[in-house]
């Protein structure tokens, strides 16, 4: 039985590389390949697995949600991440995400403020040998300056605006991306920020439907 499901989440899985990865314009062997390869199942509740590879985001409490495997993918391309760089996750609620840049990045820092998500992800990352990823807790909108400078820094999550704490810790020729939506409705999209000499320009690349993560969301104006 257990064998039998196994088999099952395997076949999902390449299920999901076949129409939901490769005929939506992701071609980045490394991305395919950390896709193909990581048990997405892992990083939810048992009660969820049977829709672990829908083409959705997953609804995880408190706000949080693996987010949809495309736009996981979408936000992976878009960094370019190579083999050397060291990446910070903002969000990285039960460490999908982080899981998936650690397969092809040199070191991960998965920051959370949920202490229960953070302590999935520690487990889950634990159990996958995934030892170059460091699950840390604190504030999303302060990111975490002790092990900046990044590379490469990837919001799991829609925001409003990028915060100025995290923007800093970003290295010169260090790429951000993240899913900019100015409302809650309507698509988001995705940017791709690059730091030149201090200076950040802004470059979009993708369309996304993601949530908000919490915190992020737009501030509401009052007309008097």
């Amino acid at each position: 039985m257990i064998g039998q499901m196994a088999m099952d989440y395997a076949a999902a899985r390449r299920t999901m590389v076949e129409n939901q990865i490769r005929t939506n314009r992701i071609r980045d062997p490394l991305v395919v390949e950390a896709m193909s390869n990581l048990p997405r199942e892992l990083f939810l509740p048992d009660r969820l697995h049977g829709i672990a590879y829908a083409d959705e985001d997953i609804p995880l409490g408190n706000g949080r949600f693996l987010i949809e495997p495309l736009v996981a993918a979408l936000l992976l391309q878009t960094a370019e991440i190579r083999s050397d760089d060291v990446v910070l996750t903002v969000g990285c609620a039960t460490g999908y995400l982080a899981a998936l840049a650690a397969a092809i990045a040199s070191a991960v820092v998965a920051l959370e403020e949920e202490a229960e998500q953070a302590a999935q992800a520690s487990r889950v990352l634990a159990d996958l040998g995934l030892n170059t990823v460091a699950v840390v807790e604190g504030p999303l909108n302060q990111g975490y300056a002790k092990q900046a400078p990044y590379d490469v820094i990837l919001f799991a999550g829609a925001i409003a605006s990028v915060p100025d704490a995290v923007a800093q810790q970003l290295a010169n020729h260090g790429r951000m991306v993240a899913i900019m939506r100015d409302s809650g409705r309507g698509l988001g999209r995705g940017a791709v920020f690059l730091r030149t000499s201090g200076a950040l320009s802004r470059r979009d690349a993708f369309d996304a439907g993601t949530p908000f993560l919490p915190g992020f969301e737009p501030q509401e104006t009052f007309t008097f």
